[in-house]
């Protein structure tokens, strides 16, 4: 079974609120966060038909601050299908409402698994390509999990060779009191 991306868009807008900010008076990140793993959430379930979970989530770079009384705009897409997950896309806006300012706040990728009532992994419909968005952002998440099969466990603490990495690590902002 396949299904159109279309249809499983999601897209909401959101008023900030002086509760929403941090110290400095700008929206917290964690607001944000917990947003964007929303509207995964609604978007992953709408594709599946099922309760879905966020397994991973693929960077996210805070590129601008987002004011208190501006929307904020979330919108996510399904860009890619496994077998039980799916690459969500979200894409974040913040509109200043009195100048009609947009800015791109972040952009991120979450992978949702699908689950059964019984909370086992489901399988999920895979989607129809008909756009070249549609084939770039595919092939872009094949290549992601591509790059995370090749994540290297030489920092991990049983096979990391502090000598290897003294020198490097003297050349930035530290000192090394072993």
């Amino acid at each position: 079974m396949f299904k159109n991306i279309e249809d499983s868009q999601v897209s909401i807008t959101e008023l900030m609120l002086p509760s929403h900010s941090n110290f400095s008076g700008k929206i917290h990140g964690g607001h944000i966060l917990n947003l964007m793993d929303q509207i995964a959430f609604a978007c992953a379930s709408k594709h599946s038909g099922h309760y879905c979970v966020t397994a991973s989530v693929n960077r996210v770079d805070f590129l601008n601050p987002i004011e208190v009384g501006e929307l904020v705009t979330l919108k996510a897409s399904v860009n890619f299908t496994g077998n039980t997950s799916m690459v969500v896309g979200l894409r974040v806006e913040s509109e200043n409402i009195q100048s009609g300012e947009k800015k791109h706040c972040n952009s991120s990728y979450f992978t949702m698994v699908a689950k059964d009532a019984n909370g086992n992994n489901a399988k999920v419909p895979g989607i129809i390509l008909n756009t070249v968005d549609s084939v770039r952002r595919f092939a872009r998440s094949i290549a992601r999990q591509e790059q995370s099969k090749h994540r290297t466990s030489k920092y991990n603490s049983t096979q990391f060779k502090i000598d290897d990495y003294l020198e490097i690590v003297k050349q930035h902002n530290v000192m090394i009191d072993l």
